[in-house]
């Protein structure tokens, strides 16, 4: 296990990183304007701790090491996360039609629903898992005991401060939602909100340069 010196720096430094706005914190924030804050947490927990018990494994084991050398198939799976996200804001813009404001939750997923697409968005871009993988090593200190044991610590900890920001923002902006949700003629705005948020991601991630690309 890296010493507590080493394993402070370490939340100091994931705490900086995840408390900058990125792709995933911008889904978040559109769904808790938009569909509300029971939603927005549980698409937060789906983008961290769900994608978390795929992503620490791979990192963990070094599984991830064969898709850094396959590029075809960072393209692949930045193309299937972009339909998903261009996918799910173009329903949602159709659901907020004519009848939006008389029927207020229709289109709103379950928490289910909200967990899987938080899941799928972080899984599909490769930038997490790769960054993961450039970051997490700096940290270990192999005289300090196993390798794995303590790429599995830095993981689930990463994963564990991540769910706690992200949660964080879902709550603030879920509370903005509920504050509109009082206002019917504004329903039907919300629900645009959070379509053009998935697409403006969707298309972000599709006409991102190369993947592995740390920001």
């Amino acid at each position: 296990m890296p010493d507590l010196g080493t394993y402070l720096t370490f939340i100091a430094a994931a705490l900086a990183m995840q408390l900058t706005p990125g792709p995933d914190m911008a889904l978040v924030v559109g769904r808790g304007v938009g569909q509300g804050r029971q939603v927005a947490i549980w698409t937060a927990i789906g983008t961290t701790a769900g994608a978390g018990a795929i992503q620490i494994p791979l990192v963990t084991f070094g599984v991830a090491s064969l898709i850094e050398t396959w590029p075809l198939l960072f393209t692949v799976i930045r193309v299937l996360g972009a339909a998903y996200l261009i996918w799910l804001g173009v329903l949602l813009l159709w659901r907020a039609g004519s009848h939006a404001a008389a029927m207020p939750r229709r289109g709103t997923p379950t928490a289910l629903a909200a967990f899987r697409d938080g899941m799928v968005s972080n899984l599909t871009n490769p930038k997490p898992l790769m960054f993961m993988l450039a970051f997490l090593p700096q940290f270990v200190e192999p005289a300090h005991g196993s390798v794995t044991t303590q790429l599995l610590i830095l993981s689930a900890t990463q994963k564990l401060t991540g769910t706690l920001v992200m949660v964080s923002c879902a709550l603030v902006s879920g509370s903005l939602g509920s504050w509109l949700s009082r206002h019917p003629r504004v329903i039907a705005w919300q629900q645009r909100f959070t379509a053009v948020v998935l697409i403006g991601l969707g298309a972000r991630l599709l006409l991102a340069g190369d993947p592995r690309a740390v920001r």
